[in-house]
């Protein structure tokens, strides 16, 4: 069962910018993972933490919760799944409520004084799904999205929420590997071409084992 929204306040690892901040990144991870976790692995690819001198880095964790995929094992992830694949319901639930949750975060950023048009929210495999959901469907307000080796299923309420815009959409960026075993590429260039369908495609493919951080 999913948590009721605005119960859960999200663990936060946080980068500073080196001088005044105006603009705030929320970087999701992906399944099982955290934001530490996520933290060390772009630290580990770029030899340095992902630092900005305007941009405050956030890498929320999300909350710990049965996992379908795991036989109902508990793992930090964003949403629940009925299984790993494109071809299935999404669980509009558990996807509803971290959007509730992810607003809080958003929120706070704006009363701390920073526009959502300065927001960019993103993330990695499940994280990158996760950040579709949060910016195309409740916050279309925000400076973009990015999504690293990220699908959404085939009948997404993200390509519904599209298709009822009439507005400016954020800019998306989405990069997916080509020897993905887990995502498969295949399910990138499905998710990329429908929202190209819809006014809002992006994409960079690149070579490579499956599983590492497209940066």
């Amino acid at each position: 069962m999913a948590a009721a929204s605005g119960s859960v306040r999200l663990q936060r690892c946080i980068v500073s910018p080196a001088g005044r901040h105006s603009a705030s990144l929320i970087f999701l991870h992906g399944s099982g993972d955290s934001g530490q976790g996520l933290r060390t692995w772009i630290k580990q690819v770029l030899n340095q933490d992902l630092t900005f001198q305007h941009i405050k880095v956030i890498y929320p964790t999300a909350p710990p919760r049965p996992y379908t995929p795991l036989k109902g094992g508990i793992s930090n992830v964003w949403f629940d799944r009925f299984k790993i694949s494109n071809d299935c319901p999404e669980h509009l639930e558990s996807i509803d409520v971290t959007c509730q949750v992810l607003t809080d975060l958003i929120n706070d950023e704006v009363k701390s004084g920073i526009r959502k048009n300065r927001i960019l929210i993103g993330g990695f495999s499940m994280g990158g799904c996760m950040a579709m959901h949060l910016a195309f469907r409740n916050h279309q307000d925000v400076a973009g999205v990015f999504a690293l080796s990220s699908f959404l299923n085939t009948a997404s309420a993200v390509y519904q929420a599209l298709q009822q815009s009439d507005g400016l959409l954020p800019e998306l960026f989405q990069c997916h590997g080509t020897a993905d075993e887990l995502v498969l590429h295949a399910w990138g260039e499905e998710t990329n071409s429908t929202l190209t369908s819809l006014g809002n495609g992006c994409s960079l493919t690149y070579k490579g084992p499956h599983r590492r951080l497209g940066l």
